[in-house]
């Protein structure tokens, strides 16, 4: 968005405004040129913001942009450092592939906290490879992290990031957000999230992980008819379509929050709320494996976010990986 930084102080100056403002005062306030305040009014609407325009009067923001644009995020972001650079694409495959081409062509550790955001998926990327519808409408984003954690403790991150998304659901719109293990997010029996943590790594050594979040938010049920499992979006829950940037700027708030929990140490902190988030534990599963397909009841996580599911003859196995699906 560098490229619109001129355009967003124009934003500014309208933001402000109590009424319509001239092109004279915003060129005078900005010192640039009446020309190049025009050239800006038309980026902003072609950004999605409404921007009454007449001679006798000036210039009024009538209306802001649906679009989660990295401005209106960070008016309301308020972390140290996650989402402090962010990235935004109108449409791009996948933002898990934005991140490794990004961290493929620098520092990693440059790009720590790095918020990668996309309107539209074309090649959203699930677990075990499936693919993730990605309309417009949803929240599409990728984290880049270079975590300061021992490797055997990096499902901690899935942990925290699930536990915000579902933190954000329920302190924004007062909806009973849970998570499945490992990673969904469900409104009552319907999907509503997922996230996704690919790791790169050398023996002990973490390189970076990235971390990929969607959300359906503003999206309708039509718009999910491709997709197999039962799903929801945060609009169809609530009858009515939501702020995605202050949904966005929560769910990072709460991401930062228990990350930082976990750079320090504190993984029970952040187990014990993800328990407590929990519609997986004490329930009957089926848990489907590479190796094997068996079930049992969900007793616990155990420290490295494994699933310990009792078995019918009463062993109880530990699951580090595969589909577990509730009965």
């Amino acid at each position: 968005m560098r490229m619109y930084d001129a355009a967003f102080k124009v934003l500014e100056v309208l933001e402000g405004a109590e009424g319509p403002v001239s092109g004279e005062y915003i060129s005078s306030k900005l010192g640039i040129s009446r020309s190049a305040v025009w050239k800006h009014v038309k980026e902003l609407i072609s950004m999605g913001y409404e921007i009454s325009a007449s001679q006798k009067e000036g210039y009024r923001l009538t209306k802001k942009s649906n679009r989660l644009l990295p401005y209106e995020v960070h008016k309301k972001l308020r972390t140290s450092f996650i989402g402090k650079k962010m990235r935004y694409f109108e449409n791009t495959p996948s933002t898990i592939w934005v991140g490794k081409q990004l961290a493929s062509e620098g520092d990693a550790g440059l790009l720590h906290g790095m918020v990668i955001i996309a309107e539209e998926q074309t090649g959203g990327i699930g677990r075990l490879g499936r693919s993730w519808v990605s309309p417009i409408g949803g929240v599409w984003i990728t984290i880049v992290l270079k975590p300061r954690i021992p490797i055997d403790r990096v499902f901690m991150v899935t942990m925290a990031a699930s536990v915000a998304v579902a933190r954000a659901i329920r302190k924004e719109y007062d909806l009973g957000a849970l998570i499945k293990w490992p990673n969904d997010i469900y409104i009552g029996d319907k999907k509503v999230a997922g996230l996704l943590l690919e790791l790169f790594a050398e023996a002990d050594d973490i390189h970076y992980c990235l971390l990929g979040i969607g959300v359906d938010v503003n999206i309708s049920p039509q718009d999910l008819e491709g997709v197999k499992s039962a799903v929801t979006s945060i609009s169809a829950e609530m009858g009515h379509d939501v702020d995605r940037a202050s949904f966005l700027a929560r769910m990072l708030r709460e991401f930062e929050s228990r990350y930082l929990l976990i750079e320090a140490g504190e993984y029970e902190a952040v187990t014990r709320e993800w328990k407590s988030l929990s519609c997986t534990l004490e329930h009957r599963v089926r848990i489907n494996t590479m190796k094997a397909t068996f079930e049992g009841e969900a007793i616990d996580i155990d420290e490295f976010g494994a699933l310990l599911i009792r078995k019918d003859n009463g062993k109880i196995e530990r699951v580090i990986g595969g589909d577990c699906i509730q009965r």
